[in-house]
C-alpha cells in the first residue's frame, strides 16, 4: 500500500460542540453581570444607607451648633457685644434645618456641602467663646471699677453727710453763740411824780413800770435789726398786755403768745442800753411778776419783781 493510501482520513468534527462553547460563555458572563449587579445593587445601597446616616448626623450637628449659638448669642449680647454676624448665622442654620428637614435622599455633594458649613460654623462658635471670654474678662474689670467707683461714691457721700452734720452742728453752735443776752437788767416802779423805785413795789408807787438793760456785746451776732420784745407774767403765768398800748403776739416755741411791750432796735455791739416805760392802767394785782426779755423766739434774760 502507498503512502497516499496510508493518509488517514480525518472526519470531521460534530457542530454540536461549538454551540456547547458558545453556552458555556455565555452562561459565565450572566453569571457575571449577575455577580455585578448584585454586588453594584449592594455598593449601592450600603452607599444610600452611609449618605442616610451622615444626613442624620449631619442634622444632630446642626441641632446642636443651633443650640450653642443660641446660648453664644444670649451671653455676647448680655455681655454688651455685637451679635449681628450671629444672628445672620442662626437665621442661615435655621434655613439649612429646614431644608434637611425636607430632603429624602442624601447624595455625595449635599453631605459634602454639609459638612463644610458645619465646620465652618464650629469654627466661629470657638471664635465666639474666644469673644465671651475677652467680654467676661472685660466685664468683670468694669464691675470691678463700678464696685470701686461705687465705694468711693459711698466714701463721697459719707463724708458730704458727715460735713453736712458737722456745717448744721457748727452753724446750731453758732446760732446759739450768736444769741443775744440782756444783762444788767433793773426794773424800777415809778410814781405819779416820776420817782422811781427799786425793789417791792406798792400799788400806789407802781403808775409806771420801767424796765431798762443792757445789750450783752457778742462778736458773734451779726449786725442788724432786731425787734426786743419784753413779757411780763403774773403769779398765774398770765401774761400782762393791753393792744391799745402797743401789746402784740409772737411765736415762742411754736405757739402763739402776747407780750407785754415791743421795741425796734439796730444791734451794733456796742453794749447799747434799752429802756422800757409800760402804764398797765390799773392796779398790779400782788404778788411775785416775772419779767422776760425775747428776740427772734429765744429768751435772752429774765428777772422778777415783786408787787405788795
Amino acid at each position: 500500500m502507498s503512502d497516499s493510501t496510508k493518509e488517514v482520513i480525518q472526519e470531521p468534527k460534530p457542530k454540536g460542540s461549538n454551540k456547547s462553547i458558545y453556552f458555556i460563555v455565555l452562561g459565565v458572563l450572566v453569571v457575571l453581570l449577575v455577580i455585578k449587579v448584585v454586588l453594584d445593587q449592594k455598593e449601592k445601597s450600603e452607599l444610600t444607607d452611609y449618605y442616610t446616616t451622615e444626613l442624620e448626623a449631619s442634622q444632630q450637628k446642626l441641632d446642636r451648633i443651633s443650640e450653642e449659638l443660641a446660648q453664644k448669642i444670649h451671653d455676647i449680647d448680655s455681655l454688651g457685644g455685637d451679635i449681628t454676624e450671629l444672628l445672620a448665622t442662626q437665621k442661615e442654620i435655621e434655613k439649612e434645618r429646614k431644608q434637611l428637614q425636607n430632603t429624602r435622599q442624601a447624595n455625595r455633594q449635599l453631605i459634602g456641602r454639609l459638612r463644610r458649613k458645619t465646620d465652618g460654623y464650629q469654627e466661629l462658635l470657638k471664635e465666639k467663646d474666644k469673644e465671651i471670654t475677652r467680654l467676661t474678662k472685660l466685664s468683670e474689670e468694669l464691675f470691678a471699677e463700678n464696685t470701686n467707683l461705687k465705694e468711693d461714691k459711698n466714701e463721697l457721700s459719707r463724708s458730704i453727710v458727715s460735713l453736712n452734720e458737722n456745717k448744721k452742728e457748727l452753724e446750731d453752735k453758732v446760732a446759739v453763740a450768736s444769741r443775744l443776752k440782756a444783762e444788767g437788767i433793773h426794773i424800777y416802779a415809778v410814781a405819779k411824780n416820776g420817782k422811781e423805785r427799786e425793789s417791792i413795789f406798792k400799788n400806789r408807787h407802781l403808775k409806771q413800770l420801767k424796765v431798762i438793760f443792757n445789750i450783752a456785746k457778742n462778736d458773734v451776732a451779726p449786725l442788724e435789726g432786731k425787734e426786743i420784745i419784753i413779757r411780763i407774767v403774773d403769779k398765774n403765768g398770765q401774761v400782762v398786755f393791753d393792744i391799745n398800748k402797743g401789746s402784740g403776739s409772737f411765736m415762742l416755741d411754736g405757739k402763739e403768745t402776747f407780750y407785754t411791750a415791743s421795741k425796734d432796735v439796730l444791734f451794733d455791739n456796742s453794749n447799747q442800753q434799752l429802756s422800757f416805760l409800760y402804764d398797765k392802767g390799773s392796779d398790779y394785782e400782788s404778788g411775785v411778776y416775772k419779767m422776760e426779755v425775747f428776740t427772734d423766739g429765744y429768751l435772752m434774760g429774765a428777772k422778777s419783781f415783786t408787787v405788795k
